[in-house]
């Protein structure tokens, strides 16, 4: 069977917005349910990775480190799944959106070397809801502005570099609880529209 590579942050984790808890119900879970005939789902999510800043968490937390060898132990992989950005606005980073360009660019250049076919999950846009809550502390009003706007970089790598793009911002939204994390319900929306997605591209 042909192999999928989902790789991200916190949203392809799982992470559950009501108490921190990891989700049963995540997207990549609906996706290996909904594919289990044809595709092997492999999970590369993790909580607070960046995608194109260093990340003082350490090296599974950075992608720019991380996503090199990941990629290269996983060459058999026939699609990546690239869902990567949202903790790159965090304001402590106060990222561009020419750095995000020139990091994701340098995400789909790593990848191209092993695997031919790519899609891109933009950050999902940014909830008002979250600066009353715990995230509060890492994101503010202009990683909001910020989240409005990036996803017109993965836009324009997808046609540069001949990626599919999914942007998850034009049929859902983050939770009510913190703003910033799909729930449970999403993500089974998620899992079953990008089952839909990849059995129509690929």
């Amino acid at each position: 069977m042909k192999k999928i590579l989902c790789y991200g942050d916190s949203n392809t984790y799982g992470f559950n917005p009501i108490d921190g808890s990891r989700l049963e119900e995540r997207w990549t879970k609906v996706l290996a349910e909904k594919l289990k005939n044809d595709f092997i789902i492999q999970e590369e999510g993790m909580n607070n990775r960046t995608g194109f800043v260093n990340n003082p968490d350490g090296f599974e937390f950075t992608a720019q480190r991380h996503f090199p060898k990941t990629i290269a132990k996983n060459k058999d992989t026939d699609i990546l799944i690239l869902a990567i950005g949202t903790n790159d606005l965090q304001f402590c980073y106060d990222i561009s959106f020419k750095a995000v360009e020139n990091g994701l660019e340098n995400l789909i250049q790593t990848a191209k070397n092993y695997i031919k076919d790519i899609i891109l999950i933009p950050p999902p846009v940014i909830k008002e809801c979250l600066l009353n809550g715990y995230f509060a502390i890492q994101f503010d009003e202009t990683s909001i502005s910020k989240s409005k706007k990036v996803g017109r970089e993965y836009r324009k790598l997808a046609n540069v570099y001949r990626c599919k793009l999914f942007d998850i911002n034009d049929f859902a939204k983050p939770s009510e609880e913190d703003g910033l994390h799909y729930n449970k319900e999403t993500h089974k929306i998620i899992g079953e529209k990008l089952a839909e997605f990849i059995r129509k591209e690929f």
